[in-house]
């Protein structure tokens, strides 16, 4: 889970940047980036449930949680997530892009089907945990999107940092799976950390890198972002229970 979230995108497309145009044609831009942002969150609801229908996905999903099996799925994860992401940063075809986008949602349903299936069917509050996990997620991701708005700071600084800290958690991860040890809550913890960092990131690009044609790259980060704080916030609601 943790490449998808330093998505670096730069401005692809000619048009204007949008620090050059006025709020009306901002706003606009805004509009568009977090309504794909909300419809790529309908998208993977739906990608998820029609998952978790299917036995054998869920039996396979559950089979590559163990040891080096885990690496792989994470691997394939990564892979598909940098294909997504440059063909969203390269490509000026809006058709590709929104390729791009279903496919990396599709993949972040499967990663989360062996989480959310044990959070659903193995816990005494499944359905509670799930929905007070959703509820901190969004009501994070909006004051950290809230925070770039308002005060107009560029975050672009955080890039080195966030690079840095991913690094370090794959790293944390493959060490772990390979000797056995827990990463634990703390790991988590800081996993949330980095993720809001990330949509710091993400929002400052939203606000003083990309053009008018970039909505669909645009929200293609926040997504990734949003979704790995959902991860490690579900993480830890499911370590209390």
């Amino acid at each position: 889970m943790e490449n998808q979230t330093q998505n670096t995108f730069e401005p692809m497309g000619q048009s204007a940047l949008l620090a050059t145009l006025s709020e009306t044609d901002r706003i606009a831009f805004y509009k568009k980036t977090y309504a794909h942002v909300a419809g790529g969150v309908l998208v993977f609801i739906l990608f998820e449930y029609l998952l978790l229908q299917s036995d054998a996905i869920v039996s396979f999903a559950l089979s590559m949680t163990q040891g080096f099996k885990w690496l792989l799925m994470l691997g394939g994860f990564m892979f598909i997530t940098n294909y997504a992401e440059s063909i969203a940063m390269k490509s000026a075809d809006k058709n590709k892009q929104y390729l791009a986008f279903g496919l990396y949602i599709l993949a972040e349903a499967f990663i989360f089907v062996p989480l959310i299936y044990i959070a659903a069917y193995y816990m005494d509050s499944g359905p509670e945990i799930l929905n007070q996990a959703a509820i901190v997620t969004l009501a994070l991701f909006t004051g950290l999107t809230a925070v770039v708005f308002v005060t107009k700071k560029d975050f672009s600084f955080l890039r080195t940092g966030l690079t840095i800290g991913f690094f370090i958690a794959i790293g944390l991860i493959i060490a772990g799976t390979l000797f056995g040890f827990n990463l634990g809550l703390w790991f988590s913890v800081g996993m949330c950390l980095l993720a809001g960092g990330s949509i710091l990131y993400q929002t400052s690009n939203l606000v003083n890198k990309y053009t008018t044609e970039d909505y669909i790259p645009a929200a293609l980060g926040l997504f990734a972002s949003l979704m790995l704080l959902f991860w490690y916030i579900l993480s830890i609601f499911m370590s209390r229970d």
